[in-house]
C-alpha cells in the first residue's frame, strides 16, 4: 500500500482536491475530521478541553465553540501546546486504526488528508506529499468571502502557517489552484494519474 500525504496552506484549496481524489476511488483519512470526531461533547478530548480552557469554549448548543477556541490559542504558544498535547496521541491513535482497517480492505492507495503536515507531521513517512497550493492575495479574498473573515484576521491566519513557497521545496508533487475550477480539476487528475503509476 502507498501512502500519499495531501496537504495546503488555509484556503488553497486543499479540501476540493481531497473531495476529487475521493469521487475517483480513493481511500482518504482526514485529519480534521478525525479531530471534529475526537471533540464532540461527552469525549474524553472534549472533557479534557473544557477542563483546561473553560466553559467559555462550549457553544450554545453544547459542541465546542471553534472560532472560541482558536481564539485562545492563536497567540499564545504554551496554550496551544496543551491542546495539541490532548488532541494529538487520540488523533495518531485514530489513524493508525483507520491505517490498519486499510489495510487489512486492500487498499492500494490511501490519502492522506493533514492540513499541517509539514509543521506538525513527517513528510519522510509517505511515499509521496501532494501540495495543493494557491497566491495569498487568493487565499486572502477567499476566507474573507466564503468564511466570512475581516481582512486582518485572515493575514493573520495565512500568516501563521508555514510559508507555501517552503512547502513547495519538498513536496513531491504539486497542484497549483490559480485558475479556474476546471483547471484545478485537469491539474489534480494529472496528479492522480501520476500517484496510480507509483512502484
Amino acid at each position: 500500500m502507498k501512502n500519499i500525504g495531501l496537504t495546503g496552506n488555509i484556503a488553497a484549496g486543499k479540501s476540493t482536491v481531497a473531495r476529487l481524489f475521493s469521487d475517483w476511488g480513493a481511500t482518504i483519512i482526514d485529519a480534521d475530521a478525525i479531530v471534529h470526531d475526537l471533540q464532540r461533547p461527552g469525549t474524553p478530548i472534549f472533557r479534557a478541553i473544557i477542563d483546561r480552557f473553560g466553559p467559555g469554549v462550549v457553544a450554545d448548543d453544547g459542541s465546542l465553540d471553534r472560532a472560541a477556541l482558536r481564539g485562545l490559542v492563536f497567540d499564545d504558544k504554551r496554550a496551544l501546546a496543551d491542546l495539541n498535547a490532548i488532541v494529538h496521541p487520540a488523533v495518531a491513535d485514530e489513524r493508525r486504526r483507520l491505517i490498519d482497517e486499510a489495510v487489512a480492505a486492500g487498499v492500494r492507495l490511501l490519502i492522506h488528508d493533514i492540513p499541517l503536515l509539514f509543521e506538525v507531521g513527517d513528510p519522510a513517512a509517505f511515499d509521496a506529499v501532494v501540495l495543493v497550493d494557491a497566491p495569498v492575495a487568493a487565499r486572502r479574498e477567499r476566507l474573507e468571502r466564503t468564511r466570512g473573515l475581516d481582512r486582518g484576521t485572515a493575514e493573520s491566519m495565512i500568516a501563521a502557517q508555514m510559508p507555501s513557497a517552503d512547502k513547495r521545496k519538498r513536496a513531491t508533487f504539486l497542484i497549483d489552484n490559480d485558475g479556474s475550477v476546471e483547471q484545478l480539476e485537469r491539474r489534480a487528475r494529472d496528479v492522480w494519474n501520476r500517484l496510480q503509476r507509483l512502484r
